[in-house]
Protein backbone atom coordinates (compact mmCIF):
# COMPACT_ATOMS: atom_id res chain seq x y z
CA UNK A 1 0.00 0.00 0.00
CA UNK A 2 1.02 3.42 -0.98
CA UNK A 3 0.72 6.55 1.15
CA UNK A 4 0.14 10.41 -0.73
CA UNK A 5 0.26 13.59 0.18
CA UNK A 6 -3.05 15.63 0.07
CA UNK A 7 -2.83 19.45 0.21
CA UNK A 8 -6.17 20.63 1.94
CA UNK A 9 -6.18 24.57 1.05
CA UNK A 10 -9.21 27.09 2.01
CA UNK A 11 -9.94 30.35 0.58
CA UNK A 12 -12.55 32.82 2.30
CA UNK A 13 -15.94 31.73 1.10
CA UNK A 14 -14.86 28.76 -0.76
CA UNK A 15 -15.28 24.95 -0.21
CA UNK A 16 -12.19 23.47 1.13
CA UNK A 17 -9.83 22.36 -2.30
CA UNK A 18 -7.62 19.18 -2.32
CA UNK A 19 -4.50 18.71 -4.47
CA UNK A 20 -2.22 16.57 -4.83
CA UNK A 21 1.47 17.02 -5.54
CA UNK A 22 2.52 13.84 -6.71
CA UNK A 23 -0.33 14.15 -9.25
CA UNK A 24 -0.35 17.19 -10.99
CA UNK A 25 -4.49 17.62 -12.05
CA UNK A 26 -5.76 15.57 -9.49
CA UNK A 27 -8.04 18.15 -7.36
CA UNK A 28 -11.25 17.98 -5.66
CA UNK A 29 -13.02 19.58 -3.12
CA UNK A 30 -15.58 19.46 -0.33
CA UNK A 31 -17.48 21.71 1.87
CA UNK A 32 -15.94 20.22 5.37
CA UNK A 33 -12.57 18.73 5.96
CA UNK A 34 -14.04 15.29 6.62
CA UNK A 35 -16.25 16.17 3.02
CA UNK A 36 -12.86 17.08 1.31
CA UNK A 37 -11.32 14.35 2.78
CA UNK A 38 -13.95 11.57 1.82
CA UNK A 39 -13.55 13.09 -1.76
CA UNK A 40 -9.41 12.89 -1.52
CA UNK A 41 -10.02 9.03 -1.45
CA UNK A 42 -12.12 8.95 -4.09
CA UNK A 43 -10.60 11.15 -6.64
CA UNK A 44 -6.99 9.63 -6.07
CA UNK A 45 -8.19 6.08 -6.83
CA UNK A 46 -10.30 7.06 -9.84
CA UNK A 47 -6.85 9.16 -10.93
CA UNK A 48 -4.52 6.17 -9.88
CA UNK A 49 -7.31 3.42 -11.51
CA UNK A 50 -7.47 5.93 -14.84
CA UNK A 51 -3.19 5.77 -15.00
CA UNK A 52 -3.45 2.06 -14.36
CA UNK A 53 -5.53 1.51 -17.22
CA UNK A 54 -3.44 3.76 -19.76
CA UNK A 55 -0.38 2.32 -18.59
CA UNK A 56 1.27 5.44 -17.05
CA UNK A 57 3.31 3.95 -13.88
CA UNK A 58 2.27 5.78 -10.68
CA UNK A 59 4.93 8.05 -9.27
CA UNK A 60 6.88 7.15 -6.25
CA UNK A 61 4.83 9.04 -2.93
CA UNK A 62 6.74 12.30 -2.28
CA UNK A 63 8.46 12.55 1.37
CA UNK A 64 6.26 15.02 4.32
CA UNK A 65 8.87 16.70 4.89
CA UNK A 66 8.97 17.96 0.88
CA UNK A 67 5.79 18.76 0.76
CA UNK A 68 5.94 20.77 4.17
CA UNK A 69 9.05 22.76 2.51
CA UNK A 70 7.54 23.79 -0.58
CA UNK A 71 6.60 27.00 -0.30
CA UNK A 72 3.67 26.32 -2.82
CA UNK A 73 2.07 24.60 -0.29
CA UNK A 74 2.77 27.09 2.98
CA UNK A 75 -1.17 27.75 2.62
CA UNK A 76 -2.19 24.21 3.18
CA UNK A 77 -4.89 24.18 6.19
CA UNK A 78 -4.46 20.95 6.60
CA UNK A 79 -1.77 17.81 5.20
CA UNK A 80 -3.76 14.44 4.67
CA UNK A 81 -1.97 11.14 4.10
CA UNK A 82 -4.26 8.76 1.59
CA UNK A 83 -3.37 5.19 1.16
CA UNK A 84 -4.30 3.57 -1.83
CA UNK A 85 -3.68 -0.18 -3.10
CA UNK A 86 -0.82 -1.23 -5.08
CA UNK A 87 -3.21 -3.82 -6.65
CA UNK A 88 -3.33 -3.07 -10.45
CA UNK A 89 -7.25 -3.22 -11.41
CA UNK A 90 -7.95 -5.42 -14.40
CA UNK A 91 -8.28 -3.40 -17.38
CA UNK A 92 -10.79 -3.51 -19.89
CA UNK A 93 -10.12 -2.23 -23.58
CA UNK A 94 -13.84 -0.21 -24.46
CA UNK A 95 -14.53 0.42 -28.51
CA UNK A 96 -16.99 3.47 -28.30
CA UNK A 97 -18.55 5.54 -30.75
CA UNK A 98 -17.94 9.53 -30.75
CA UNK A 99 -18.14 12.54 -33.35
CA UNK A 100 -14.84 13.87 -33.92
CA UNK A 101 -15.84 17.35 -32.23
CA UNK A 102 -16.69 15.63 -29.03
CA UNK A 103 -13.77 13.98 -29.28
CA UNK A 104 -11.51 17.02 -29.64
CA UNK A 105 -13.73 18.53 -26.69
CA UNK A 106 -12.57 15.80 -24.30
CA UNK A 107 -8.95 15.50 -25.13
CA UNK A 108 -8.73 19.57 -24.63
CA UNK A 109 -10.54 19.79 -21.16
CA UNK A 110 -8.66 16.63 -20.45
CA UNK A 111 -5.18 18.19 -20.93
CA UNK A 112 -6.00 20.98 -19.43
CA UNK A 113 -6.65 19.10 -16.05
CA UNK A 114 -3.69 16.71 -16.88
CA UNK A 115 -5.57 13.88 -17.63
CA UNK A 116 -5.60 11.14 -20.15
CA UNK A 117 -8.68 10.82 -22.05
CA UNK A 118 -9.16 7.27 -20.69
CA UNK A 119 -8.89 9.04 -17.11
CA UNK A 120 -11.01 11.85 -17.98
CA UNK A 121 -13.82 10.07 -18.86
CA UNK A 122 -13.26 7.39 -16.54
CA UNK A 123 -14.05 10.47 -13.92
CA UNK A 124 -16.98 11.95 -15.62
CA UNK A 125 -18.64 8.50 -15.60
CA UNK A 126 -18.23 8.15 -11.71
CA UNK A 127 -19.03 11.58 -11.19
CA UNK A 128 -22.13 10.95 -13.26
CA UNK A 129 -22.66 7.33 -11.58
CA UNK A 130 -22.17 8.88 -8.26
CA UNK A 131 -24.56 11.84 -8.74
CA UNK A 132 -27.18 10.14 -9.65
CA UNK A 133 -26.93 7.65 -7.11
CA UNK A 134 -26.84 10.78 -4.62
CA UNK A 135 -30.18 11.90 -6.08
CA UNK A 136 -32.43 9.10 -6.75
CA UNK A 137 -33.30 6.48 -4.60
CA UNK A 138 -31.77 2.87 -5.03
Amino acid sequence: MANYIAVVHKDPKSDFGVSFPDFPGCITAGSSIDEAKDMANDVLSLHIKGMLEDGENLPAPSKLEDIIDDPDYSDAVVILVVSVSEAKPRSVRVNITVSEDMLRKIDTVAKKRGMSRSSFLVHAAQNAITSSQNSQPL
